[in-house]
């Protein structure tokens, strides 16, 4: 194993023991920084999500980004043994992570309350489509269907189509984000009180917490926000356009001095002080004409010369990305947002670098996804946990 590289979060020690996107995202993201993140596979299979998308020799590469800097530890928690293993390792962490439907960790034996016992300062995250309480909490919950609820999905799309979702699976990254923050809020609140807790977060909750002005909007006006395509009503200018060479380029020229900014650069030096585009408020009266006039310039220009002229007149602008155009950008690599790691078997693999970027104790990828179970013997053994008959001790 490489030289490990200790981050900022050192010394914290995490147990996950969900699977798929949003409890193991959130591993990630504290093993990045540093945390020792112990993640708990059923044995034989392990995580579904090392089968998912494209594999190599049977394993995903989603998994060796997924799982990087975790240990694997193969239990089975449905078994007797295996839940008595979880009450020896709780004594030893800080948090626990898990993403089970509401309850089923307490048919285990290793709910909340159970484990809080052996070790009152524990903080357990609980991620779930509905929370831990409510009326919705035994249903089923996928990340796709707290999009749905949340508000997202029919907010995606054009106002004559079908909604349609993000290209990725946004409500389980968006949980997964808010469950670090509360995990680190725990973990402060426990240093200065000694208390653990739990934090539970909810995907449709998370999606939710993203919907702007939607509430206090159909509260006092009844309105509902529909689909509108690539337009964000009320900020404008703001859109996609297309270019003479059939690419196309966002601008995000909605603040006042740069609309004035932008008018230089398409030529249109008339409309930049006229009293109905002063303003943001004043300018999303006339979106329409302001996308056509804008839209009727980019249209006679190359997608590089449009960012050219919008780049020397300070506008900001760019070109609608793939994952191409990110491996061959110098701006992702200067940052480092791909980096290589070092995979059994396959060699280097280009992987996402790691955010955000911290001056003084920056995160590291230290390994990729381990093996099923590979970490077992050594986490049970540091852990002075026996493995053989669990009533022996």
């Amino acid at each position: 194993m490489a030289e490990i590289k200790e981050g900022p979060l050192k010394g914290l020690k995490v147990l996950e023991l969900g699977s798929l996107i949003a409890g193991p995202f959130a591993g990630r993201l504290l093993a990045d920084f540093g945390a020792e993140v112990i993640k708990v596979e059923p044995p034989e299979k392990g995580d579904p999500i090392r089968k998912w998308r494209m594999l190599h020799e049977d394993t995903s590469l989603w998994w060796y980004v997924q799982s990087r800097n975790k240990k694997s530890v193969s239990l089975d928690l449905r078994s007797s043994d295996g839940q008595e293993i979880i009450k020896g390792l709780v004594k030893e962490v800080d948090i626990i992570i898990e993403n089970f439907k509401p309850g089923t960790l307490e048919k285990w034996n290793i709910g909340y309350e159970d484990l809080k016992e052996l070790n009152p300062g524990l903080i357990m995250i609980r991620v779930s489509g509905y929370g831990q309480d409510g009326p919705y909490r035994n249903k089923p919950g996928f990340g796709s269907i707290g999009e749905a609820m949340g508000g997202i999905r029919y907010l995606t799309g054009y106002p004559d189509r079908p909604p349609t979702r993000v290209g990725i699976s946004l409500g389980d990254s968006v949980s997964a984000l808010y469950a670090v923050i509360g995990a680190l809020m725990a973990v402060y609140h426990r240093n200065m009180t000694g208390e653990g807790q739990y934090v539970d977060v909810a995907l449709y909750e998370a999606v939710y917490s993203l919907m702007e002005s939607a509430i206090p909007e159909y509260d006092q006006y009844g309105v509902i926000r529909e689909r509108t395509g690539s337009t964000l009503p009320g900020i404008t200018p703001s859109n996609t356009y297309m270019c003479k060479d059939g690419k196309y380029i966002v601008i995000g020229a909605n603040g006042d001095g740069i609309f004035k900014r932008l008018m230089d650069a398409i030529g249109r030096e008339d409309m930049r002080d006229q009293p109905q585009y002063a303003t943001n408020f004043d300018r999303a009266q006339h979106a329409d004409y302001l996308d056509k006039v804008i839209g009727g310039w980019t249209i006679q220009h190359d997608l590089e010369d449009a960012l050219k002229i919008l780049d020397e007149h300070r506008i900001p602008a760019g070109s609608i990305y793939n994952v191409e155009d990110m491996f061959n950008d110098p701006h992702f690599n200067a940052r480092e947002m791909i980096c290589e790691m070092d995979v059994e078997g396959l060699g280097k693999l280009k992987v996402p670098g790691i955010v955000p970027k911290m001056s003084k104790t920056p995160g590291r990828i230290n390994w990729a996804g381990p093996k099923l179970g590979e970490h077992t013997e050594e986490v049970l053994k540091k852990l002075e946990i026996a493995k053989q008959p669990m009533d022996s001790k």
